[in-house]
């Protein structure tokens, strides 16, 4: 991370306490069911990654700088950094991005230009996740937002453990054959939560 866009140091962060969605407790509220049902989107893997980081970056505070920003292009150019996107009327409106290792996601920012674009993308992310066979998601630190979806707060220890079983074996987050049905979606969230 780094303190804002204009600092130039970067630094790691190992919290205390992490934040995790654990996959089969994704949470889907009626209203979220409701926006997913309506359809007027479209799923998107890999297409535009560099504008889903342009988009997590455009915020007054944001702790992506010029430095994390040319890491991020790389580790995507050699598969290690991927992006989910919700487009809408043509158009980039949401999206996650995050770096691979093993079975774990590490969710690093999502943003969204249209109402409820990042829930959407954090709903079809997590069942990717499950469907390429990851077995972390790892979101470091736990907002309100990310705690109502379902994520959780787990002891440094607790995670460490987690981390170590999904370093064992590797999982591929591009893969074609991925359902993105609105109907999958839903029913494969809704017997696992």
């Amino acid at each position: 991370m780094a303190e804002s866009r204009d600092d130039p140091a970067v630094f790691w962060v190992d919290p205390r306490h992490r934040g995790i969605f654990p996959l089969d407790q994704f949470h889907i509220s009626r209203s979220l069911a409701r926006t997913l049902r309506r359809g007027a989107y479209e799923i998107r893997v890999n297409s535009d990654f560099e504008g889903v980081v342009n988009g997590c970056a455009n915020r007054e505070e944001t702790w992506i700088n010029p430095t994390i920003h040319a890491l991020y292009m790389r580790l995507n150019a050699m598969d290690r950094a991927h992006s989910l996107e919700v487009w809408m009327e043509g158009e980039l409106a949401g999206g996650v991005y995050g770096v691979t290792l093993g079975r774990a996601f590490f969710g690093e920012s999502m943003f969204s230009y249209r109402r409820d674009a990042s829930k959407i993308a954090l709903a079809y992310l997590v069942d990717h996740l499950v469907q390429t066979g990851f077995t972390l998601f790892d979101t470091q630190f736990i907002t309100p937002h990310l705690a109502s979806l379902g994520a959780i707060e787990i002891p440094r220890a607790d995670y460490q453990a987690l981390l170590s079983e999904a370093l064992r074996e590797g999982a591929f987050f591009d893969v074609e054959g991925v359902d993105h049905s609105v109907e999958g979606v839903l029913q494969r969230i809704a017997q696992t939560s």
